[in-house]
């Protein structure tokens, strides 16, 4: 029998429009801020950059406390939308103000920007993004719709970036150029980010968990794994629904028959000590945060390396779409590669060795500045790169559903604060890597001539650096069997 369907197809539209709204603040931020910070303001990169540093070490402690908050709330919206709401309006608050820094001393304008910058991230955008990585565990418990709903999501994500990328400098100057045009774009881009995010919230709805485990005793029969051909989502979906109709099974088999009831809250101190017992959280939290600094980095290099080892800026916009186009059409397909697999594990590994590959060919037409070939290996290598960018939420949720087995308790909430601490975090920590390394290879914004050094550390930062970080998440791929673990746990317990 086939699981049981939760959303139309404009539900997942809906949903997948939510990081639409995300990353008209995430990508202006994190691609842009440090050149209006230093051009249009004038301060000091490297400053900025250790500001960065410091305040990405106070966003990553608030996003398991946002993520306890959002488990222990009751509401007529239900968990996640009320924070994903309510997040947003600080979220394009702060996008605002940080791109609006006033006319003072510069230790007044570096203290504004690291209160509105820290506000934005360890506040606002952790309470939104948090919600928004949680809802698609909490709207649907079909394992391929959940595979569907990441697929989508980073598909809005994708474009949004395309679109900040190409237009963004332009825009601009079409406002006035300068800390005018920069405060202008913000504005334009917090209001779209606030009625995109509304309606997301608005167009899907929670599943009570008192549907779903009467769904789950009315279809566990036949939904068992031996009955399904989907491997991919066997234990996501069918294992997760026979769990929450079996409740009972799941405190008596797991590991603490104490555990608290179903729909019980659950103390943030407790909750802690659940991710720490799930080895699954440790790796894929890894994952997140490798991930999204090598894209910091990847993002925050990618402008220096055209302009000064390639010789033409404009191959920004080129590169980009040679990033991003492909990671897109890969996502429409991810579903399917998921199922020809049969787990996102094998589908995931296999992709990174690819990853590899073509970041090896890259480095190869970047010493010869042979540009075909990097063009080449780098729309290949975004293909490959894409079905994880697909699959991580689904492979959180699958994180998740191992604690519920185990332990007999949901805390979807801190569970997906991985999201949130790896994005943040992540390409907080890439952005500020930027800056440092720039200095470190002496740099200079104001030279007509960058030196040997200079430029040699940007090759490093844009070609050598990525092949070097691919290995270490090849190397937490291999190691997140958390799908094999689910099955072998409901094998053991059936």
């Amino acid at each position: 029998m086939n699981e049981k369907k939760y959303l139309k197809w404009y539900h997942k539209v809906a949903y997948g429009s939510g990081d639409l709204a995300s990353n008209c603040g995430y990508a202006l931020i994190s691609s842009f801020v440090m050149l209006y910070l230093t051009n249009a303001v004038g301060l000091n990169s490297a400053v900025i950059g250790t500001l960065m540093m410091v305040s990405k070490l106070l966003d990553g402690v608030s996003d398991i406390f946002f993520g306890g908050l959002m488990d222990r709330t009751r509401s007529r919206l239900g968990q996640a939308r009320p924070w994903m709401l309510y997040g947003q309006i600080g979220v394009s608050a702060c996008l605002f103000l940080v791109f609006s820094i006033p006319s003072m001393s510069p230790n007044m304008q570096y203290a504004y920007f690291f209160v509105f910058y820290t506000a934005f991230n360890a506040v606002f955008y952790t309470a939104n993004s948090i919600a928004y990585a949680a809802l698609a565990a909490k709207i649907t418990k079909n394992g391929q719709e959940r595979v569907q709903l990441g697929s989508i999501r980073f598909i809005f994500a994708t474009f949004t970036t395309l679109i900040i990328s190409y237009n963004a400098m332009g825009l601009v100057e079409r406002f006035g150029g300068g800390a005018q045009g920069w405060r202008t774009i913000a504005l334009i881009f917090a209001v779209i980010a606030l009625i995109v995010n509304t309606f997301c919230v608005l167009m899907v709805k929670e599943v009570p968990d008192e549907d779903i485990r009467l769904s789950g005793e009315n279809t566990s029969a036949g939904n068992g794994s031996a009955g399904r051909n989907d491997a991919a989502v066997q234990s996501d979906a069918s294992g997760d629904a026979d769990s929450a109709g079996k409740q009972g099974s799941v405190s008596k088999h797991g590991s603490g028959g104490n555990a608290p009831a179903a729909g019980a809250k659950v103390s943030f101190g407790t909750s802690l000590k659940l991710l720490l017992k799930n080895p699954y959280y440790i790796i894929i939290l890894g994952l997140y945060l490798v991930n999204y600094i090598y894209s910091g980095i990847t993002q925050g290099s990618a402008i220096y390396f055209m302009t000064y080892y390639m010789g033409d800026p404009a191959l920004l916009g080129t590169f980009s779409l040679f990033q991003l186009v492909p990671v897109m059409i890969i996502l429409t397909l991810t579903p399917m590669l998921v199922k020809k697999f049969g787990s996102m594990w094998k589908m995931n590994l296999y992709a990174r060795i690819i990853t590899l590959l073509m970041g090896a060919v890259f480095i190869f037409g970047a010493v010869n500045k042979n540009l075909p070939v990097m063009l080449f290996a780098t729309f290949l290598r975004n293909m490959a790169g894409g079905p994880l960018t697909g699959t991580l939420n689904a492979l959180v949720a699958e994180t998740s559903d191992y604690t519920w087995r185990t332990q007999g308790v949901r805390i979807d909430g801190v569970m997906f604060s991985c999201s949130s601490i790896g994005v943040k975090l992540g390409g907080g920590i890439g952005s500020a890597v930027v800056g440092w390394l720039l200095a470190l290879g002496g740099f200079d914004g104001t030279a007509a001539v960058q030196s040997a050094g200079a430029v040699n550390m940007i090759f490093f930062m844009y070609a050598i650096l990525p092949i070097v970080m691919g290995v270490v998440m090849a190397v937490l791929v291999y190691l997140l069997k958390v799908e094999k673990a689910n099955k072998e746990w409901d094998a053991q317990h059936s």
